[in-house]
């Protein structure tokens, strides 16, 4: 996919899903102040409620223009008490009538503050808890209390210390259902996100693969073709040595191309797990030294050297001879090929409590601190651009990985530009875990 769509699709999205968060936060929003709105509005019919229950229990008719204590009112003295006498209620049953109102039928069962505040004197007449005596005071939840002498002069009102905890509360289904609905769906949109930058960076690692296996399949093509056509000509055809030598060209040539290609179809064998480890009792020491002499020609004709720093004891350990051999080999011949002008390599070998730790350091070209982690993956080989300069198909240390961690062992790789890499190998003594 081209790169510039790809920016475009995630930018698309990212304004989508912003635009999904910003409504369904707007639309909780909007669910608290409805909530709030029917809050409010439901204790205004329960204050009234109580107030008329007052108001139908007087003893003195409400028609009635003459009020005996209408005097004491005039005088600004209590006319809570007057109230309260002039309705017949005490103060415990006043407390009653607001229980039942706002905890059983409103159940409401948080605290709540109520009284009875004089809007002529600005105070509070009463108040059920004088730690919240300001609050009560301007408190919005009011209702007028009938007064004959003077009207609305005195409000029965009521104050929720716990009013956004108890809408809350009611609301605690409709905001936990809201929040997972939009963390699934950010937590999908990333992921999506991450899977297509995926998709991406395989399908451009594939495309390098396919480049570069073309490339090493058309030299040992190429070389065999030539071969076989200068096998045609009379004049190579009389000579027993050009024929000879033309003919192990090709065979030279095919044994390169089938090795390649068993390369490419061990892919998907490790891929599957579909190798099965024939363990024994091996001699490490020997095996590395075998695949070190096996690479003694290629290094002199570049005029390098392997060093032995055989120094484990015990050094036999229980694994596959063959895949350790080939694990060994790979890491000789990745220092052989990014080594610039002397190939310089040292194996050594050290003994711990559990196994035995081997080390092949080179003084190569090293690699750089972002493609540390990655060197390890499928296919992945450091960019070059268009050259072609180190020959693989970014198989080997995948290989190399794979296998050591299916003995039960563990790699690291230490490296530094321009200053070589040293791959680290951990195999235990004896591990009796089998991969098939």
């Amino acid at each position: 996919m081209n790169k510039k769509i790809t920016i475009l699709i995630s930018v698309i999205s990212s304004f989508a899903l912003i635009g999904i968060v910003v409504v369904q936060l707007l639309w909780v929003n909007y669910a608290l102040e409805l909530r709030t709105e029917i809050f409010d509005k439901r204790v205004q019919i329960f204050l009234k409620d109580i107030v008329s229950f007052i108001v139908e229990n007087e003893s003195i008719s409400s028609d009635s223009t003459d009020c005996p204590y209408s005097e004491s009112c005039s005088k600004s003295q209590s006319c809570t008490e007057n109230f309260i006498k002039v309705h017949n209620i005490d103060t415990k049953r006043l407390d009653s009538i607001m229980y039942g109102e706002f905890c059983n039928r409103m159940k409401v069962n948080e605290d709540y503050v109520y009284g009875i505040i004089d809007k002529d004197s600005d105070t509070l007449l009463t108040c059920s808890n004088n730690k919240y005596y300001n609050e009560l005071y301007y408190t919005y939840h009011t209702f007028p209390i009938p007064c004959h002498y003077k009207k609305d002069s005195k409000l029965l009102g009521i104050y929720f210390p716990n009013q956004k905890n108890y809408i809350l509360n009611r609301m605690i289904v409709l905001l936990i259902i809201s929040s997972l609905f939009l963390v699934v769906v950010i937590a999908s949109f990333i992921w999506t996100i991450l899977i297509l930058l995926r998709q991406k960076k395989l399908s451009e690692v594939k495309s390098d693969f396919v480049n570069n296996m073309t490339h090493e399949f058309k030299t040992p093509i190429a070389t065999i073709s030539l071969a076989s056509e200068m096998l045609s000509k009379p004049s190579v055809m009389e000579s027993k040595d050009k024929l000879m030598q033309y003919a192990n060209i090709i065979f030279d040539e095919n044994n390169r191309l089938k090795s390649q290609v068993e390369q490419v179809l061990q892919i998907s064998v490790l891929d599957k797990k579909e190798f099965k480890l024939l363990k024994k009792d091996i001699d490490l020491h020997e095996i590395i030294e075998n695949a070190a002499e096996n690479f003694q020609l290629v290094i002199q004709q570049q005029n390098g050297i392997i060093n032995l720093e055989l120094n484990a004891e015990p050094f036999h350990i229980f694994a596959d001879p063959i895949h350790v051999y080939n694990i060994i080999s790979n890491l000789i011949d990745n220092a052989i090929k990014y080594s610039v002008d002397i190939v310089d390599v040292t194996i050594a070998t050290k003994s711990t409590n559990s196994g035995v730790l081997i080390s092949v350091e080179d003084k190569g070209i090293g690699i750089s601190a972002e493609h540390l982690k990655q060197v390890f993956k499928k296919l992945y080989r450091i960019p070059t651009g268009n050259l072609h300069d180190v020959k693989g198909f970014g198989l080997g240390l995948y290989y190399v990985k794979t296998m050591v961690e299916a003995h039960g062992g563990k790699i690291k790789l230490k490296s530094e530009l321009k200053k070589g890499s040293t791959f680290e190998i951990f195999f235990p003594y004896n591990h009796n875990i089998n991969i098939h």
